[in-house]
């Protein structure tokens, strides 16, 4: 049954065993403080590590927290999963690393009242990371403004709010890596669904979890793809 009153925190993982327990508690602490009715997904996608272990570990100790593990890496594939499988019609994504300040899912939370889909950004809000990462991401979003026409500021997978109905809508055609957050923005923009960005605090120093040159690669080419495709709708619009 459809519960509109809650929310649904989104978390995919990949090998965090060394953050998996203390960081799900740290969000265990903030969403009692939110006062609503809540459950954490935690979706491993290929972890090989003692990730998974740990969280069934969690999750025995408060039915709240729910787990799955799908063999194959891939976030867009695990959030896909996880929305599918989300209790509440508000739906949450943040990494496990927290690299994103956790004041971003109450201000999410209270906007998905009004809101299709609620941004999160880095860049117009305040970030610590590497150069070189905030180089490439400035890159590609204006990049993404320019082809496709949007005019949002940040297409990470963190830091994002979701109507459960929005997503399901689109759900057959979004990307299982990384891509789908921007092919999410690109058609809810186009069907006129409401959506808005709100900045960020974010301090992210670890390393990155993909191969920065390939990750590249990969969105710059998805962008273009996705570019034709809405040249395609256009003519037979």
């Amino acid at each position: 049954m459809r519960n509109e009153a809650g929310l649904t925190l989104f978390v995919p993982v990949y090998n965090e065993e060394a953050l998996v327990v203390s960081h799900t508690r740290r969000l265990q602490a903030y969403l009692k403080s939110l006062g609503l009715p809540y459950e954490i997904i935690i979706g491993s996608n290929g972890s090989t590590d003692r990730t998974v272990r740990m969280a069934r570990d969690l999750c025995r100790q408060d039915p709240r927290i729910r787990l799955f593990h799908l063999p194959q890496k891939g976030v867009g594939r695990a959030f896909k999963e996880g929305v599918r499988i989300s209790r509440y019609d508000r739906i949450v994504t943040m990494d496990m690393d927290l690299s994103i300040h956790l004041g971003f899912i109450g201000e999410a939370c209270r906007l998905l009242d009004q809101y299709d889909m609620v941004i999160g950004s880095k860049i117009t809000g305040n970030q610590r990371r590497a150069w070189i990462r905030t180089l490439a991401s400035i890159s590609f979003i204006r990049l993404a403004g320019m082809l496709l026409r949007i005019r949002f500021n940040d297409y990470s997978i963190a830091a994002k709010g979701y109507r459960k109905a929005l997503v399901q809508r689109y759900l057959p055609c979004l990307d299982d890596q990384t891509f789908y957050v921007v092919q999410m923005v690109y058609r809810a923009s186009r069907d006129g669904k409401r959506l808005t960005e709100i900045p960020v605090a974010c301090t992210d120093l670890r390393g990155s979890r993909f191969n920065l040159i390939h990750e590249g690669l990969y969105k710059f080419g998805n962008l273009f793809w996705l570019w034709l495709f809405g040249l395609k709708m256009k003519k037979e619009e």
